[in-house]
């Protein structure tokens, strides 16, 4: 028996050997790449490219003719280039402007209607989320834009622009019921 345990511990004592030797510094292959690329030279790096400022443009379009709107015959630009206005419309300068006019129509919003004693009003919502009931006579808008008839649907507005030849003309536009 002791021939036995003197070979089992024989056996035992070479696997741990072997075990030690398998163990072995795995990581001498790592170290030797890290030490060549740490022994590089360092590139240059090139600088960043120089970000050009962007050139601001204010475009001003309200003393310019509507490019949605049939432009004035040639009797009408004879007459501007004189000075004098062919219609004689203006917007009334004069009038107390109401609540609605310092809003853009795109800022507005009809989402309704209300007849009170037989009367059509439309519900007007501001870009504020303030509600608003108009009625027919009523101006909104910036562009002197004064309501002519009020619908189910819409609301019409008569509005009184610049032609962009020193006058004025006039424009229909409807404000249609939100979703």
């Amino acid at each position: 028996m002791s021939r036995l345990s003197s070979l089992s511990r024989a056996v035992a004592g070479g696997c741990l050997v072997l075990t030690l030797v398998a163990c072995g510094d795995r990581m001498g292959d790592l170290r030797q790449y890290t030490n060549e690329v740490k022994a590089r030279k360092g590139g240059r790096i090139e600088p960043l490219p120089q970000i050009k400022p962007f050139e601001v443009y204010t475009y001003s379009d309200q003393d310019q003719r509507s490019p949605f709107t049939a432009q004035a015959q040639t009797t009408a630009l004879t007459n501007v280039n004189r000075g004098t206005s062919t219609t004689g419309l203006h917007p009334d300068f004069n009038r107390n402007h109401e609540y609605l006019e310092q809003f853009p129509l795109d800022g507005l919003k009809m989402v309704g209607t209300l007849t009170l004693n037989g009367t059509l009003y439309a519900l007007v919502k501001d870009s504020d989320n303030i509600l608003h009931r108009v009625n027919v006579g009523n101006y909104m808008g910036q562009n002197y834009g004064k309501i002519i008839s009020i619908t189910d649907s819409d609301i019409k507005l008569q509005e009184i622009v610049p032609d962009g030849q020193g006058g004025w003309s006039e424009r229909v536009t409807v404000v249609a019921l939100s979703d």
